[in-house]
C-alpha cells in the first residue's frame, strides 16, 4: 500500500477546532472573573473563524479526497459546516446570561460545545464509515454531559441518564449496522461500498445493515417511532442546552444520512425508501398530535421537533438531488426557527424562574411588543405561513415529492401540516390576546436581546427573499 501525504490544508477547520478546544480550556484557566467571560469570546470567535475555513477550503471547488480516502471535501461539507457554526454561534450567544443567573457559566461548558461542533464537523466531510462513527461518538459524549450540566438539578440528570442510555443503544445499532456493511462491502470508504452497491454485491447482506443503520440514524434525528428521548431531554436540559441540542445537531444528523444513505447506498434506494416512509409519517403524526396536548413550551417544541423531522425526511424519501436540497435548505430553516424558539424561552426566564409553560407567554404583547413580534415570526415560520422561510422549506420539500410521483404523501404532509397550526397558534393567542398576571415590562440583558432580534429578522428576511440560501443548498448537490 503506497503512502500518501494527506493534505492537511483541506482539513483546515477541524485542526482549528482542535486547537482551539485546548486553547479555551487553558485560557479558562487564567480568567478570574469566574465567569467564563474569556472562554465565552473564544468560542465566538474560534466559530466565526471556523466559517471562513470552511468556505474558503470547500465551497466551490472539485471534490476532493484525503487521508486515504476518509475525508471529503466538496460544496456539500462547506454548507453543513457553516450551517453548524452558525447555529452554534447563535444558541452559545442566547446562553451566557442564562448560565450566569444559574452558577453555571464556566469555561468547561464551551468546550464541551466546541468538541460537540469539532464531531459534527468531522460528520459532514467524513467519506469513511469509521470517521463517520467517531465523529458521531465525539458530538454524542459531549452532548450527555451538557446535558446533565447543571449537577443540581434532579430532572437534569435524569434527562442526561435517559439520553444515555438510548443514545447508546442508537449508537450500538449504528455500528452494527456499519459492520454488517463493511462485511458486505470489504471496505470502510462511502466510495468502495457505493461502487460495490451498484455492482449488486452481497445486497442482501447490505440491505441487512442498512436496516440497522437507519435505525441508528432515525435515533439521532428523533424520529417517531425512536423519538421517546426528545420531550425528557428537552424539558430536563437547561434551557441553554436544549438550544443547542435542537439546532446544530439536526444538521449533523442530516450529514450523517446524505453521506452514508445517500452517497454510500444511493442504489439501495428503493429499500431504505420504503422505511424512510414509514419514519416521516410516523414522525408527522406523533409530533402533530402529541404536541396538541401539551401545555409545557419546551416539550411542545420537543414534539414539534419531531413533526418537523417528518417533514426533513420527505425531502430525502424522494431520492433526487432535487429533494435532498430541500431536505439541506428545511434543516438549516428548522435550526434557525428552533433556535429563535428556545431563545425567547431564555429570553424571558430569570434566576428561579423558568419560562417554559405556555401560560408564562400570556400577555407578552403588553410586556413589550418587539418580543411578542419575534413570537409571531417564529410560530408562523414553523406552521409554514408564507412571508416567513418555514413556507418555503415546507413548499420545496412538497415540490420535491411531487416531482417523484409521491402526490399521496404530499397530501398527508399538508394534512398534518395544518394540524399543527393549532398549537403555534395557540401560542400566539397567549401572547396577543390572553392578559398578564404581571403587566411589568420585561427588561433582558444586551447580548440576548440583540440575538433574538437578529434570529426574527433572519426568519423576515429569508422568508422574503429565499433565493440565496436556495440556490447555495442546490449548488451543494451540484444543481
Amino acid at each position: 500500500m503506497n503512502f500518501e501525504m494527506p493534505q492537511f490544508a483541506l482539513a483546515a477547520p477541524e485542526i482549528w477546532l482542535g486547537v482551539m478546544v485546548c486553547v479555551v480550556l487553558i485560557a479558562d484557566l487564567f480568567d478570574r472573573s469566574q465567569e467564563g467571560r474569556i472562554a465565552f469570546f473564544l468560542t465566538q470567535a474560534t466559530l466565526l473563524v471556523a466559517i471562513w475555513l470552511a468556505v474558503s477550503t470547500h465551497w466551490g471547488g472539485d471534490r476532493e479526497i484525503t487521508f486515504n480516502g476518509m475525508y471529503v471535501s466538496d460544496s456539500l461539507a462547506a454548507v453543513l459546516k457553516v450551517a453548524i457554526a452558525g447555529l452554534a454561534a447563535v444558541t452559545l450567544g442566547y446562553s451566557r446570561d442564562y448560565l450566569r443567573q444559574r452558577d453555571l457559566l464556566k469555561g468547561e461548558f464551551y468546550m464541551l460545545a466546541l468538541i460537540a461542533t469539532l464531531g459534527m464537523f468531522v460528520m459532514a466531510s467524513a467519506s469513511s464509515l469509521l470517521v463517520l462513527y467517531v465523529g458521531l461518538e465525539l458530538l454524542s459524549l459531549s452532548l450527555y454531559a451538557m446535558v446533565a450540566f447543571d449537577r443540581d438539578s434532579r430532572i437534569g440528570a435524569e434527562a442526561a441518564m435517559k439520553y444515555f442510555v438510548l443514545g447508546a443503544l442508537s449508537s450500538g445499532m449504528l455500528l452494527y449496522g456499519m459492520s454488517m456493511i463493511y462485511g458486505a462491502s470489504g471496505s470502510l470508504l462511502i466510495d468502495d461500498i457505493a461502487t460495490r452497491a451498484a455492482a449488486g454485491d452481497n445486497l442482501l447482506l447490505m440491505a441487512f445493515g442498512m436496516t440497522f443503520a437507519l435505525v441508528g440514524i432515525a435515533f439521532k434525528f428523533g424520529a417517531a417511532p425512536f423519538h421517546m428521548w426528545i420531550p425528557d431531554v428537552y424539558q430536563g436540559a437547561p434551557t441553554a442546552v436544549t438550544a443547542f441540542l435542537g439546532s446544530a445537531p439536526k444538521i449533523a444528523a442530516l450529514a450523517l444520512f446524505l453521506r452514508l444513505l445517500a452517497d454510500g447506498l444511493g442504489q439501495l434506494h428503493d429499500q431504505w425508501q420504503v422505511m424512510a416512509i414509514i419514519l416521516a409519517v410516523g414522525s408527522l403524526a406523533v409530533g402533530n398530535l402529541f404536541a396538541l396536548v401539551q401545555t409545557n413550551f419546551k416539550r411542545m417544541l420537543a414534539y414539534s421537533t419531531i413533526s418537523h423531522i417528518g417533514f426533513l425526511f420527505l425531502g430525502l424519501i424522494a431520492g433526487t438531488e432535487e429533494g435532498y436540497a430541500a431536505a439541506l435548505f428545511y434543516a438549516i430553516s428548522y435550526g434557525i426557527m428552533v433556535a429563535g424558539g428556545f431563545g425567547m424561552i431564555i429570553l424571558l426566564s430569570r434566576k428561579g424562574f423558568e419560562a417554559e409553560m405556555i401560560d408564562d407567554m400570556r400577555g407578552l404583547n403588553d410586556r413589550h411588543s418587539g418580543y411578542a413580534l419575534v413570537m409571531l415570526l417564529l410560530m408562523f415560520s414553523m406552521t409554514g405561513i408564507p412571508g416567513t422561510v418555514g413556507f418555503y422549506a415546507k413548499w420545496l420539500v412538497l415540490q420535491a415529492l411531487v416531482d417523484s410521483g409521491m402526490i399521496w404523501l404530499a397530501v398527508v404532509a399538508v394534512i398534518f401540516a395544518v394540524i399543527g397550526a393549532f398549537y403555534y397558534l395557540r401560542v400566539l393567542k397567549a401572547v396577543y390576546f390572553d392578559r398578564a398576571e404581571s403587566p411589568t415590562p420585561l427588561e433582558a440583558p444586551i447580548g440576548p436581546r440583540v440575538v433574538v432580534a437578529a434570529n426574527g429578522g433572519l426568519v423576515l428576511l429569508l422568508g422574503l427573499f429565499p433565493d440565496t440560501l436556495i440556490e447555495i443548498c442546490r449548488a451543494a448537490f451540484g444543481l
